[in-house]
């Protein structure tokens, strides 16, 4: 009796030291990126940006939020005070997804139409190097110490590893079918790259470039009908990820170190983007075939929908 009231008051603390931030939504069918409030899912605004918005990432001191405009083929740059637009960069070709540099100096970018990564000058406003890649690539990450780029190849289902300082492709690693999005873990250990149509989520050992082991929620129990693997959002802690899957219409919230697979939320349809609240006690989910914003609250698992039109496609959490 005792440990479940303790269980008890965790919970209920955990629920009311919940912190507000800001959530920025891609819509890549409307070509705006909406701002919302966390805590209450209230959208206070959104922001004309180029044609089809998808890939999000903030600069290191989060006074700029750069987004990957795919149809325009550059990156619009948004003043996160005053939300509105205030540079573009150029891109290459198609950008999808892409990362920053640790030092904010360079933007890393997936051109999926021409089987390339195009190294960005933050500051130049230039392209500096190119770097040829697998047919169609999209997941994008950046090591911490920045010294290893990742980029994800769908069509090759490959996970390739470019050496940042001399713009040069180092290997090449099989992984799942259509792999998508990249994150390495704080301490720079762990790679982990989902899997779209093979439904895995695999854990590299980022050192030695082997998979430590695959989360296979196709097989898993209890697997939701039409699952897939997205987008990904780990936990500050990182032992702990949450994945977005797809046409699955769930997120997943899986344990790193043990591959278990702790729980399913449901969301909407087509979960593509997810993101952790700067607190870690909620979790957001784009959903872009209905339209709307699933908002995950972790100490109880109850989920609010809201509705936001368009296709939803990334999130990004401003603390």
């Amino acid at each position: 009796m005792r440990n479940e009231c303790i269980a008890a008051l965790l919970l209920f603390s955990a629920a009311h030291l919940a912190q507000a931030d800001t959530m920025y939504v891609s819509d890549e069918q409307a070509s705006v990126v909406h701002v919302l409030d966390g805590m209450s899912g209230r959208v206070t605004a959104s922001i004309a940006v180029g044609r089809r918005p998808r890939g999000m990432a903030f600069s290191p001191d989060h006074g700029r939020l750069y987004v990957a405009s795919g149809d325009d083929d550059r990156i619009d740059v948004i003043d996160t005070k005053t939300n509105r637009v205030v540079d573009r960069l150029p891109s290459g070709p198609d950008p999808e997804r892409f990362a920053l540099s640790p030092d904010g100096k360079r933007l890393y970018v997936a051109n999926e139409r021409d089987s390339a990564v195009s190294f960005v000058d933050v500051a130049g406003k230039r392209i500096v190097a190119t770097v040829s890649v697998g047919s169609e690539p999209e997941g994008m990450a950046v090591s911490p110490d920045g010294k290893t780029v990742i980029c994800t190849s769908e069509a090759a289902s490959l996970v390739h590893f470019i050496d940042a300082d001399k713009a040069t492709l180092t290997d090449s690693v099989l992984v799942g079918t259509r792999p998508r999005d990249a994150v390495f873990t704080p301490d720079g250990a762990w790679l982990l790259v989902s899997s779209e149509a093979r439904a895995t989520l695999a854990v590299f050992d980022a050192r030695t470039r082997k998979v430590l082991r695959t989360i296979d929620f196709y097989k898993a129990a209890g697997a939701p009908p039409g699952v897939q693997a997205i987008g990904i959002a780990l936990e500050a802690s990182g032992k702990q990820a949450f994945v977005a899957l797809g046409r699955g219409n769930h997120a997943a919230e899986v344990d790193l170190a043990t591959g278990a697979i702790l729980r399913y939320f449901p969301v909407g349809q087509r979960n593509w983007g997810i993101a952790l609240s700067p607190d870690q006690t909620r979790v957001y989910a784009a959903n872009g075939l209905s339209g709307d914003l699933t908002i995950i609250h972790r100490h109880d698992g109850t989920t609010q929908s809201v509705r936001l039109g368009g296709k939803p496609w990334g999130v990004a959490v401003l603390p």
